[in-house]
Protein backbone atom coordinates (compact mmCIF):
# COMPACT_ATOMS: atom_id res chain seq x y z
CA UNK A 1 0.00 0.00 0.00
CA UNK A 2 1.14 3.57 -0.65
CA UNK A 3 2.56 5.50 2.32
CA UNK A 4 3.48 9.16 2.76
CA UNK A 5 7.15 9.96 2.33
CA UNK A 6 9.04 11.10 5.45
CA UNK A 7 11.20 13.41 3.29
CA UNK A 8 10.90 17.11 4.16
CA UNK A 9 11.73 19.03 1.03
CA UNK A 10 13.83 22.18 0.86
CA UNK A 11 11.71 25.30 0.38
CA UNK A 12 12.37 26.78 -3.05
CA UNK A 13 10.98 29.35 -5.43
CA UNK A 14 8.58 27.90 -7.99
CA UNK A 15 9.01 28.32 -11.74
CA UNK A 16 7.02 26.98 -14.67
CA UNK A 17 8.45 24.99 -17.58
CA UNK A 18 5.61 24.83 -20.08
CA UNK A 19 2.75 23.42 -18.03
CA UNK A 20 5.12 21.77 -15.52
CA UNK A 21 5.64 23.45 -12.15
CA UNK A 22 9.18 23.08 -10.79
CA UNK A 23 10.05 23.89 -7.20
CA UNK A 24 7.88 24.90 -4.27
CA UNK A 25 5.46 22.12 -3.41
CA UNK A 26 5.26 20.76 -6.98
CA UNK A 27 6.03 17.07 -7.53
CA UNK A 28 9.64 16.39 -8.45
CA UNK A 29 9.63 16.25 -12.25
CA UNK A 30 11.49 13.66 -14.30
CA UNK A 31 13.20 14.58 -17.52
CA UNK A 32 15.46 13.21 -20.21
CA UNK A 33 17.30 14.46 -23.28
CA UNK A 34 17.01 13.34 -26.87
CA UNK A 35 20.07 11.73 -28.44
CA UNK A 36 18.87 11.92 -32.03
CA UNK A 37 20.21 14.38 -34.58
CA UNK A 38 17.98 17.41 -33.92
CA UNK A 39 17.81 18.25 -37.62
CA UNK A 40 16.20 14.85 -38.16
CA UNK A 41 12.80 16.10 -37.11
CA UNK A 42 10.95 12.81 -37.59
CA UNK A 43 13.41 10.78 -35.49
CA UNK A 44 13.49 13.40 -32.75
CA UNK A 45 9.70 13.67 -32.57
CA UNK A 46 9.41 9.88 -32.44
CA UNK A 47 11.86 9.70 -29.54
CA UNK A 48 10.11 12.51 -27.66
CA UNK A 49 6.80 10.68 -28.00
CA UNK A 50 8.38 7.50 -26.63
CA UNK A 51 9.69 9.46 -23.66
CA UNK A 52 6.28 11.01 -23.09
CA UNK A 53 4.64 7.56 -23.25
CA UNK A 54 6.71 6.31 -20.28
CA UNK A 55 5.95 9.37 -18.18
CA UNK A 56 8.53 12.07 -18.97
CA UNK A 57 7.50 15.49 -17.67
CA UNK A 58 10.13 17.48 -19.57
CA UNK A 59 12.40 16.72 -22.53
CA UNK A 60 15.61 18.57 -23.38
CA UNK A 61 16.78 18.94 -26.98
CA UNK A 62 20.27 19.97 -28.01
CA UNK A 63 20.29 22.97 -30.39
CA UNK A 64 23.89 23.42 -31.57
CA UNK A 65 23.24 25.47 -34.72
CA UNK A 66 20.78 27.83 -36.35
CA UNK A 67 19.75 24.98 -38.64
CA UNK A 68 18.95 22.92 -35.54
CA UNK A 69 16.99 25.88 -34.18
CA UNK A 70 14.73 25.87 -37.23
CA UNK A 71 14.30 22.10 -36.85
CA UNK A 72 13.42 22.68 -33.20
CA UNK A 73 10.59 24.93 -34.37
CA UNK A 74 9.17 22.07 -36.45
CA UNK A 75 9.57 19.67 -33.52
CA UNK A 76 7.73 22.10 -31.25
CA UNK A 77 4.73 22.07 -33.60
CA UNK A 78 4.44 18.28 -33.38
CA UNK A 79 4.72 17.59 -29.63
CA UNK A 80 2.93 19.00 -26.61
CA UNK A 81 5.36 18.06 -23.83
CA UNK A 82 7.49 20.74 -22.14
CA UNK A 83 10.69 21.26 -24.14
CA UNK A 84 14.02 22.67 -22.99
CA UNK A 85 16.55 23.88 -25.57
CA UNK A 86 20.18 23.13 -24.70
CA UNK A 87 22.32 25.98 -26.00
CA UNK A 88 26.00 26.88 -25.79
CA UNK A 89 28.12 29.71 -27.18
CA UNK A 90 25.81 31.30 -29.77
CA UNK A 91 23.31 33.56 -28.05
CA UNK A 92 21.44 34.12 -31.33
CA UNK A 93 20.29 30.48 -31.23
CA UNK A 94 18.70 31.13 -27.84
CA UNK A 95 16.92 34.19 -29.22
CA UNK A 96 15.58 32.18 -32.14
CA UNK A 97 14.20 29.22 -30.17
CA UNK A 98 12.67 31.65 -27.67
CA UNK A 99 10.51 32.87 -30.54
CA UNK A 100 9.76 29.32 -31.70
CA UNK A 101 7.96 28.17 -28.54
CA UNK A 102 10.66 26.73 -26.27
CA UNK A 103 9.58 26.25 -22.65
CA UNK A 104 13.00 26.74 -21.01
CA UNK A 105 16.50 27.77 -22.10
CA UNK A 106 19.44 25.76 -20.76
CA UNK A 107 22.50 28.00 -20.96
CA UNK A 108 25.83 28.56 -19.29
CA UNK A 109 26.07 32.38 -19.11
CA UNK A 110 29.84 32.08 -18.96
CA UNK A 111 30.10 30.65 -22.48
CA UNK A 112 27.40 32.88 -23.95
CA UNK A 113 29.93 35.70 -23.86
CA UNK A 114 29.62 39.43 -23.22
CA UNK A 115 27.17 40.93 -20.74
CA UNK A 116 25.08 42.43 -23.56
CA UNK A 117 24.59 38.97 -25.09
CA UNK A 118 23.50 37.48 -21.77
CA UNK A 119 21.14 40.44 -21.38
CA UNK A 120 19.65 39.79 -24.83
CA UNK A 121 18.94 36.16 -23.88
CA UNK A 122 17.42 37.17 -20.55
CA UNK A 123 15.28 39.84 -22.23
CA UNK A 124 14.00 37.22 -24.71
CA UNK A 125 13.20 34.83 -21.87
CA UNK A 126 11.40 37.55 -19.93
CA UNK A 127 9.45 38.68 -23.00
CA UNK A 128 8.32 35.12 -23.77
CA UNK A 129 7.65 34.17 -20.15
CA UNK A 130 10.12 31.30 -20.09
CA UNK A 131 12.65 30.32 -17.40
CA UNK A 132 16.36 29.63 -17.74
CA UNK A 133 18.46 26.77 -16.42
CA UNK A 134 22.00 27.59 -15.41
CA UNK A 135 23.94 24.42 -16.10
CA UNK A 136 27.36 24.01 -14.48
CA UNK A 137 29.44 20.89 -15.15
CA UNK A 138 32.71 19.79 -13.57
CA UNK A 139 34.08 19.06 -17.05
CA UNK A 140 33.60 22.59 -18.37
CA UNK A 141 34.54 24.97 -15.56
CA UNK A 142 35.90 28.41 -16.43
CA UNK A 143 39.66 28.56 -16.90
CA UNK A 144 40.21 30.95 -14.00
CA UNK A 145 38.37 28.58 -11.64
CA UNK A 146 40.40 25.64 -12.90
CA UNK A 147 43.54 27.63 -12.13
CA UNK A 148 42.27 28.77 -8.74
CA UNK A 149 41.21 25.31 -7.50
CA UNK A 150 43.65 23.18 -9.48
CA UNK A 151 40.90 20.66 -10.27
CA UNK A 152 37.11 20.48 -10.16
CA UNK A 153 35.84 20.62 -6.57
CA UNK A 154 32.42 21.19 -4.98
CA UNK A 155 33.49 24.75 -4.05
CA UNK A 156 34.57 25.42 -7.64
CA UNK A 157 31.23 24.21 -9.00
CA UNK A 158 29.31 26.40 -6.56
CA UNK A 159 31.48 29.46 -7.23
CA UNK A 160 30.83 29.02 -10.94
CA UNK A 161 27.08 28.68 -10.35
CA UNK A 162 26.92 31.74 -8.08
CA UNK A 163 28.86 33.74 -10.64
CA UNK A 164 26.15 32.99 -13.19
CA UNK A 165 23.38 33.60 -10.65
CA UNK A 166 24.84 37.08 -10.12
CA UNK A 167 24.56 37.68 -13.89
CA UNK A 168 20.83 37.09 -13.68
CA UNK A 169 20.46 38.99 -10.40
CA UNK A 170 21.98 42.07 -11.99
CA UNK A 171 19.39 41.78 -14.73
CA UNK A 172 16.59 41.35 -12.15
CA UNK A 173 15.67 37.92 -13.53
CA UNK A 174 14.71 35.30 -10.94
CA UNK A 175 12.88 32.63 -12.95
CA UNK A 176 15.70 30.16 -13.22
CA UNK A 177 16.87 26.81 -11.89
CA UNK A 178 20.44 25.64 -11.36
CA UNK A 179 22.41 22.43 -11.72
CA UNK A 180 25.96 21.69 -10.51
CA UNK A 181 26.72 18.30 -12.02
CA UNK A 182 29.77 16.09 -11.76
CA UNK A 183 30.43 12.46 -12.68
CA UNK A 184 31.89 11.91 -9.21
CA UNK A 185 29.07 11.19 -6.77
CA UNK A 186 30.65 12.86 -3.73
CA UNK A 187 31.60 15.98 -5.67
CA UNK A 188 28.10 16.41 -7.06
CA UNK A 189 26.39 15.71 -3.74
CA UNK A 190 28.62 18.13 -1.81
CA UNK A 191 28.16 20.85 -4.46
CA UNK A 192 24.37 20.57 -4.35
CA UNK A 193 24.40 20.64 -0.54
CA UNK A 194 26.47 23.84 -0.56
CA UNK A 195 24.37 25.51 -3.25
CA UNK A 196 21.05 24.58 -1.62
CA UNK A 197 21.95 26.79 1.35
CA UNK A 198 22.79 29.83 -0.77
CA UNK A 199 19.98 30.30 -3.28
CA UNK A 200 16.20 30.02 -3.24
CA UNK A 201 15.77 28.83 -6.81
CA UNK A 202 14.86 25.22 -7.66
CA UNK A 203 17.65 22.72 -8.23
CA UNK A 204 17.96 20.39 -11.21
CA UNK A 205 19.69 17.21 -10.00
CA UNK A 206 21.91 14.88 -11.96
CA UNK A 207 25.10 12.88 -11.87
CA UNK A 208 26.51 13.83 -15.25
CA UNK A 209 28.00 11.24 -17.60
CA UNK A 210 27.10 8.56 -15.06
CA UNK A 211 27.85 5.62 -17.36
CA UNK A 212 25.98 2.77 -19.02
CA UNK A 213 22.60 1.40 -18.04
CA UNK A 214 23.71 -0.64 -15.02
CA UNK A 215 26.63 1.39 -13.68
CA UNK A 216 24.96 4.72 -14.44
CA UNK A 217 21.76 3.65 -12.73
CA UNK A 218 23.64 2.64 -9.59
CA UNK A 219 25.73 5.81 -9.50
CA UNK A 220 22.67 8.02 -10.08
CA UNK A 221 20.58 6.19 -7.49
CA UNK A 222 23.31 6.60 -4.87
CA UNK A 223 23.98 10.27 -5.56
CA UNK A 224 20.46 11.48 -6.19
CA UNK A 225 19.14 9.23 -3.43
CA UNK A 226 21.32 10.97 -0.85
CA UNK A 227 20.19 14.42 -1.97
CA UNK A 228 16.51 13.63 -2.42
CA UNK A 229 16.37 11.95 1.01
CA UNK A 230 17.65 15.24 2.46
CA UNK A 231 14.89 17.16 0.67
CA UNK A 232 17.21 18.63 -1.97
CA UNK A 233 16.07 18.61 -5.59
CA UNK A 234 13.09 19.75 -7.63
CA UNK A 235 13.62 18.09 -11.01
CA UNK A 236 15.91 15.21 -12.00
CA UNK A 237 17.63 13.83 -15.07
CA UNK A 238 19.38 10.45 -15.04
CA UNK A 239 22.30 10.60 -17.50
CA UNK A 240 22.80 7.18 -19.05
CA UNK A 241 24.68 5.96 -22.11
CA UNK A 242 21.52 4.07 -23.04
CA UNK A 243 18.10 4.54 -24.56
CA UNK A 244 16.74 7.79 -23.02
CA UNK A 245 13.52 5.92 -22.19
CA UNK A 246 15.53 4.07 -19.54
CA UNK A 247 16.42 7.42 -17.93
CA UNK A 248 12.75 8.10 -17.29
CA UNK A 249 12.14 4.64 -15.89
CA UNK A 250 15.14 4.85 -13.56
CA UNK A 251 14.15 8.36 -12.46
CA UNK A 252 10.68 7.25 -11.44
CA UNK A 253 12.07 4.16 -9.73
CA UNK A 254 14.32 6.37 -7.60
CA UNK A 255 11.43 8.66 -6.68
CA UNK A 256 9.15 5.68 -5.96
CA UNK A 257 11.73 4.18 -3.62
CA UNK A 258 11.68 7.40 -1.57
CA UNK A 259 7.87 7.70 -1.88
CA UNK A 260 8.29 11.07 -3.60
CA UNK A 261 6.30 10.12 -6.71
CA UNK A 262 3.95 7.24 -7.40
CA UNK A 263 3.82 6.22 -11.03
CA UNK A 264 3.55 2.70 -12.35
CA UNK A 265 3.90 -0.57 -10.49
CA UNK A 266 6.13 -0.84 -7.45
CA UNK A 267 7.19 -4.47 -7.47
CA UNK A 268 8.23 -6.16 -4.22
CA UNK A 269 9.98 -9.38 -5.20
CA UNK A 270 12.23 -11.82 -3.40
CA UNK A 271 15.62 -12.70 -4.93
CA UNK A 272 14.49 -16.37 -4.81
CA UNK A 273 16.14 -19.40 -3.22
CA UNK A 274 15.60 -23.16 -3.03
CA UNK A 275 12.39 -22.60 -1.01
CA UNK A 276 10.64 -21.00 -4.00
CA UNK A 277 7.55 -22.80 -5.31
CA UNK A 278 7.68 -21.09 -8.71
CA UNK A 279 10.41 -19.44 -10.81
CA UNK A 280 10.43 -15.95 -9.28
CA UNK A 281 13.01 -14.47 -11.64
CA UNK A 282 11.24 -15.68 -14.78
CA UNK A 283 7.88 -14.54 -13.40
CA UNK A 284 9.22 -11.06 -12.63
CA UNK A 285 10.83 -10.71 -16.05
CA UNK A 286 7.55 -11.60 -17.74
CA UNK A 287 5.44 -9.33 -15.55
CA UNK A 288 7.74 -6.33 -15.99
CA UNK A 289 7.77 -6.81 -19.76
CA UNK A 290 4.00 -7.24 -20.02
CA UNK A 291 3.08 -4.41 -17.64
CA UNK A 292 5.59 -1.82 -18.81
CA UNK A 293 2.76 0.38 -20.10
CA UNK A 294 0.96 0.61 -16.73
CA UNK A 295 1.42 4.06 -15.18
CA UNK A 296 -1.20 3.77 -12.42
CA UNK A 297 0.47 3.56 -8.97
CA UNK A 298 0.20 0.09 -7.46
CA UNK A 299 2.16 -2.19 -5.14
CA UNK A 300 2.55 -5.78 -6.36
CA UNK A 301 4.38 -8.40 -4.27
CA UNK A 302 5.85 -11.53 -5.86
CA UNK A 303 7.31 -13.82 -3.18
CA UNK A 304 8.35 -17.41 -3.87
CA UNK A 305 7.53 -19.07 -0.54
CA UNK A 306 5.50 -18.79 2.66
CA UNK A 307 8.33 -17.43 4.86
CA UNK A 308 7.84 -13.77 3.92
CA UNK A 309 5.13 -14.16 1.29
CA UNK A 310 1.94 -13.69 3.33
CA UNK A 311 3.33 -10.69 5.20
CA UNK A 312 4.39 -8.88 2.03
CA UNK A 313 1.24 -9.87 0.15
CA UNK A 314 -1.02 -8.45 2.86
CA UNK A 315 0.66 -5.03 2.51
CA UNK A 316 0.35 -4.92 -1.30
CA UNK A 317 -2.54 -4.14 -3.62
CA UNK A 318 -1.96 -7.54 -5.21
CA UNK A 319 0.39 -10.17 -3.83
CA UNK A 320 1.52 -13.62 -4.90
CA UNK A 321 2.83 -16.13 -2.37
CA UNK A 322 4.37 -19.44 -3.41
CA UNK A 323 2.74 -22.49 -1.90
CA UNK A 324 2.23 -26.22 -2.31
CA UNK A 325 0.33 -27.56 -4.16
CA UNK A 326 -0.91 -24.17 -5.38
CA UNK A 327 0.23 -20.57 -4.99
CA UNK A 328 -2.00 -18.03 -3.28
CA UNK A 329 -2.93 -14.60 -4.64
CA UNK A 330 -3.93 -11.84 -2.21
CA UNK A 331 -5.93 -8.79 -3.18
CA UNK A 332 -6.13 -5.72 -0.94
CA UNK A 333 -4.51 -7.65 1.88
CA UNK A 334 -6.84 -10.66 1.82
CA UNK A 335 -6.51 -14.15 0.28
CA UNK A 336 -8.34 -14.07 -3.04
CA UNK A 337 -7.63 -17.18 -5.13
CA UNK A 338 -5.25 -20.05 -5.71
CA UNK A 339 -3.30 -20.49 -8.92
CA UNK A 340 -0.91 -23.08 -10.32
CA UNK A 341 2.45 -22.26 -11.85
CA UNK A 342 1.29 -22.59 -15.44
CA UNK A 343 -1.33 -19.85 -15.08
CA UNK A 344 0.15 -17.46 -12.54
CA UNK A 345 1.60 -14.83 -14.94
CA UNK A 346 -1.58 -14.63 -17.05
CA UNK A 347 -3.75 -14.51 -13.93
CA UNK A 348 -1.67 -11.82 -12.26
CA UNK A 349 -1.57 -9.68 -15.38
CA UNK A 350 -5.36 -9.83 -15.73
CA UNK A 351 -5.93 -9.00 -12.04
CA UNK A 352 -3.53 -6.06 -12.22
CA UNK A 353 -5.10 -4.67 -15.38
CA UNK A 354 -8.60 -5.11 -13.94
CA UNK A 355 -7.52 -3.23 -10.83
CA UNK A 356 -5.96 -0.47 -12.93
CA UNK A 357 -9.20 -0.09 -14.89
CA UNK A 358 -11.20 0.06 -11.66
CA UNK A 359 -8.92 2.74 -10.22
CA UNK A 360 -9.10 4.80 -13.40
CA UNK A 361 -12.90 4.57 -13.45
CA UNK A 362 -13.05 5.65 -9.81
CA UNK A 363 -10.76 8.60 -10.48
CA UNK A 364 -12.84 9.61 -13.51
CA UNK A 365 -16.06 9.50 -11.45
CA UNK A 366 -14.45 11.56 -8.70
CA UNK A 367 -13.39 14.21 -11.21
CA UNK A 368 -16.83 14.21 -12.85
CA UNK A 369 -18.49 14.88 -9.50
CA UNK A 370 -16.24 17.90 -9.09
Amino acid sequence: MQHESPVKRRVSRQIKVGSVLVGGDAPISVQSMTNTETCDVAATVEQIRRLEAVGADIVRVSVPSMEAAEAFGEIRKQVGIALVADIHFDYKIALRVADLGVDCLRINPGNIGREDRVKAVVDAARHNGIPIRIGVNAGSLEKDLQKKYGEPTPAALVESALRHVEHLDRLDFQDFKVSVKASDVFMAVDAYRLLAKQIEQPLHLGITEAGGLRSGTVKSAVGLGMLLAEGIGDTIRISLAADPVEEIRVGFDILKSLRLRSRGINFIACPSCSRQNFDVVKTMNELEARLDDVLTPMDVAVIGCVVNGPGEAKEADIGLTGGTPNNLIYQDGKPDQKVDNAELVDRLEKMIRDKVAAKQALDANTIARG
